[in-house]
């Protein structure tokens, strides 16, 4: 198993947009890609309060590259996006890593 660790570097004061989004259309449609995520967090201490913590499990790279690209082409994911960014950009930017378990992990 894998764990992409994703973070989301909010534009500032639009963190509670991408909350939204996420709640009421990304996952419905990850749903649909069968995109499996493993948590979410946003931050109570530390240096910004404007990003989202996320991860996403995946069985191979293989997996993640057919799967995330499904649902980055999926006619529905561009329109929503589009709309909820009619009012400027949420995000200002992301990073990204792929996480491997280590033997003594407690999550495999």
């Amino acid at each position: 198993m894998l764990y992409e660790l994703r973070i989301y570097h909010c534009v500032p004061g639009r963190l509670p947009d991408l909350l939204k989004r996420f709640d009421t259309i990304t996952l419905k449609l990850w749903e649909k890609h069968r995109i499996r995520q493993a948590g979410f967090w946003t931050v109570g201490i530390g240096s910004s309060n404007q990003d989202l913590y996320y991860m996403l499990e995946w069985e191979t790279l293989a997996e993640r590259e057919q799967k995330f690209a499904a649902f980055s082409a999926d006619p529905e994911w561009i329109s929503a996006r589009a709309e909820t960014e009619k009012n400027g950009p949420i995000v200002a930017s992301i990073t990204n890593a792929i996480l491997q378990p280590t033997s003594f992990s407690s999550v495999k």
